[in-house]
This record gives C-alpha cells, sequence and structure tokens, in this order.
C-alpha cells in the first residue's frame, strides 16, 4: 500500500514548531511494510490545502492528514477538505454532546465556536479521539483512504493506533508481512566510520539504515518475513554480527535510553551516585532524574559553576584552582571527590570544561571537558576535546559522562569517544 501525509499549520510552515507528526507517521507506516509515496506541510489555506491533496492522492492509495481541526478561524481543514470534494457539512448532534460534556466535566466556559468541532463532511465516518476535543474522520475518495485527525501529537499517538491503523488495515485486506527491527544506539563514532565497518558485514534479507540522533548514531535493522519468528531470527543474527565489530561503541538497543540504561545498572548494584557538574550546568543531572524511581540511586546533583563554588561546596582548594585552573584533571578529581564525601554516595561523578565561546586558551581551547568518578577507593579522570557549539558541547559532554558511568558500573574497557 502506498501512503501520504499531509501536516497542515501555519506554525508548521514559519517553523514555529517542528513537524513531529509526519516523522511518527511514517515510522508506524514503514514498520507495517507500507510505502510513504510522499509527505507535505502547507498553511492554513484552503487553496494549498487543495493543491495538496490534487499533488498527494494520485500518489497514493491512503492520505492521512493532520491538523486544523480546533475551534478557531484558521482551524479550516474540515471545510477545505469538503469544499475540495464538493461535499456538504453536517453537525453531528452525538459528538457536540460529547464535546459539552467535556467541557462541563472540567469546568470550562463554553464558547459557540467549540461547535465547529463537531462539524463533518457528508458521507465521513467520525474517528473517536479519546484524548482530545476535536474528533477525527475518514473519507473513502475513488477508492482510496483519507483519514483527516488532529495535529496536537499527543492526540496523533492515541489516534494512530487506535483509530488510523484500523481503518487502513480494514480498507486494504492484504497478506500479513511481520516487520521486525532493531536500533543499535551508538556513541564515540561518526557515522562515516559506522558505514565503513559496516562494509564488510554480509547481512542477507536485512535492511540496514543509519540514522544520526547528536550526539549518538542510530543503526537500525530490520527484516520482513510472513513468518515473524523468520524476521526475528534475521535481525538478531545481523545484530550479533555488527555487535563483533561495533559493540564497544554500543549503549543501548531499541527503546533503551543511555540515563535508563544507567539507572538500571545502578539500582541493579545497589549504588548511590552524586553529581557535581560545572560546563554540563545540571544537564546530567536532569537526565538521570528523567528516569523514575531516581531517587533510588542519585542522592544530589550540585551545579559548581565558579571557581568559589568549587572550593566552598566540594572542597576544590584554592591553590589547585589557581595552579592548575578550574578546567583540569586535578580540579575534575577533586570535584568527584569532593560531592561524594559530601554526599556520603557510593559514586561521585564531576564534569568541568569550556562550553565557549570565550574563555579558551591555545593549551586548553574551547570545547575542551574533563569527567572524572571517583569511588573512595580510586578516581578515574578523562579529557575530551570537542568542536562544536556551546549547547552541544554541553550535551555531549553529558553523553560522554553518562558513558564513562556506564562503562564503570558494567567493568568494561574504557574506549571514550572524542
Amino acid at each position: 500500500m502506498k501512503t501520504g501525509i499531509i501536516t497542515i499549520g501555519s506554525e508548521l510552515t514559519s517553523g514555529g514548531i517542528e513537524d513531529a507528526n509526519t516523522a511518527l507517521i511514517a515510522r508506524e507506516f514503514h514498520r507495517r511494510g507500507w510505502q510513504v509515496a510522499a509527505t507535505m506541510s502547507v498553511s492554513d489555506d484552503e487553496t494549498m490545502i487543495k493543491k495538496a491533496l490534487d499533488f498527494i492522492l494520485p500518489l497514493t492509495d491512503a492520505v492521512v492528514i493532520t491538523g486544523g481541526l480546533g475551534p478557531t478561524a484558521d482551524d479550516i481543514t474540515t471545510a477545505a477538505v469538503a469544499r475540495a470534494f464538493n461535499l456538504s457539512l453536517y453537525a453531528d448532534e452525538d459528538v457536540l454532546n460529547h464535546i459539552k460534556t467535556i467541557f462541563a466535566k472540567y469546568g470550562l466556559k463554553w464558547t459557540e465556536n467549540n461547535a465547529k468541532q463537531a462539524v463533518f463532511p457528508q458521507g465521513a465516518q467520525i474517528l473517536a479521539n479519546p484524548v482530545g476535543t476535536a474528533a477525527g474522520f475518514s473519507l473513502m475518495i475513488n477508492g482510496k483512504v483519507l483519514a483527516v485527525i488532529p495535529g496536537v501529537p499527543a492526540e496523533v499517538r492515541k489516534m494512530l493506533p487506535e483509530a488510523v491503523l484500523p481503518l487502513l488495515y480494514r480498507s486494504f485486506p492484504q497478506e500479513t508481512q511481520y516487520l521486525a527491527v532493531r536500533t543499535l544506539k551508538l556513541f564515540g563514532i561518526s557515522e562515516a566510520a559506522v558505514d565503513q565497518s559496516m562494509a564488510g558485514i554480509d547481512l542477507p534479507g536485512v535492511d540496514v539504515g543509519f540514522y544520526p540522533r547528536f550526539p549518538e548514531n542510530h543503526l537500525v535493522l530490520s527484516a520482513r518475513d510472513t513468518l515473524a519468528d523468520t524476521a526475528w531470527f534475521m535481525v538478531n543474527k545481523a545484530a550479533a554480527e555488527v555487535l563483533k565489530s561495533l559493540g564497544p561503541y554500543v549503549f543501548a538497543d531499541d527503546e533503551e535510553i543511555l540515563e535508563g540504561v544507567v539507572a538500571g545498572l545502578l539500582k541493579e548494584q545497589g549504588r548511590t551516585v552524586s553529581v557535581a557538574e560545572s560546563c554540563t550546568g545540571g544537564l546530567i543531572t536532569d537526565r538521570l532524574t528523567d528516569i523514575p524511581g531516581s531517587s533510588m540511586y542519585l542522592e544530589r546533583g550540585l551545579v559548581t559553576y565558579s571557581n568559589r563554588s568549587k572550593t566552598d561546596l566540594l572542597g576544590v582548594p584554592e591553590t589547585v584552582l589557581q595552579k592548575h585552573g578550574a578546567v583540569s584533571e586535578e580540579t575534575a578529581r577533586l570535584m568527584a571527590e569532593g560531592v561524594r564525601k559530601l554526599a556520603g554516595t557510593d559514586l561521585g561523578l564531576a564534569t568541568t570544561g569550556i562550553a565557549g565561546p570565550d574563555g579558551g586558551s591555545e593549551a586548553k581551547p574551547m570545547g575542551t571537558v574533563f569527567i572524572a568518578i571517583a569511588d573512595g577507593a580510586a578516581t578515574i579522570c578523562r579529557k575530551f576535546s570537542y568542536d562544536w557549539e556551546r549547547r552541544r558541547i554541553k550535551i555531549v559532554a553529558s553523553q560522554a559522562a553518562l558513558i564513562m558511568l556506564k562503562r564503570y558500573l558494567t567493568g568494561e574497557a574504557t574506549h571514550e569517544g572524542k
């Protein structure tokens, strides 16, 4: 089945917000073996919506449209679609009553423009929205399916599997093809180096995709077969081959995220950690606390940005700061040891660096970062050099710190990437 995606909203075409819906829908279609023939984003303009439909419908069997179903004046998708196919509009009393019930339940003030969300083209099948007020709808146009749903990403994530996908399966019955997909997440190696490493690996029946997700690189392996077990066998066999070459760089699999992996290891080992951050400005602590139950392993996180805070809170002697500087191996080690002692945790993790654009020197250029881990018996410190702008340096430094912590916890040989 060939599909198309149209996202509607002037906020998309003006760059006001990013288009998350196209990526989500395309991924779900790809997983099912459905080709996405074309995607488009258009403004809240009736002429542009019609032109998008005129272009994309001849290329596809089914089209999903998101956006423009709300109560405001610029929400014109329903009317534009109806006029594009010479369909009249009608108000659905059941949907209207449902919307009013939601307003009453949450004590919201009713205004008449909300009734606009209960208006649909004649002949439309209503697609229920369990997490919002604007229902979607579908139309059959010359044997092709048109599914129109709201553009709020949270509502798309709910309506896609519950309304749109079942609609498409009913409309286009086909032999079931199982798609097995594994995503290997790597850090410390470039996309070009990953591609070079993959060149000599034979992976019969498996498609390979490279997807940069700064500061990571994702390697996606996929295989299709009429038997799910066969598809998974091919993918898992391919993953095993890839790990032989790229294993040291792989830190997570599929939906796992680095901070989740680290959290799992800390919980499993019953260890606690405290964090002292300078150049990363709290990013490491923020990532660790994104994981539910983080109070089990994270005792505290300090942003010790100034020299004074490093001395007052972590006990870094002023003489060390004067002799070696705030950005130095000596200071990083003392920061990790200091926060560990202050918090009484098993481990102390610290970062200090020059995020720029000012503050660098020939000896310590912008992008110089030191990361240290102390466990009471020994302190490990690594120096990194990054050549990006300030925000990316902070992000990649937080990633490198969590990678170091993961490798410490797993006892792996250090293999930090620059």
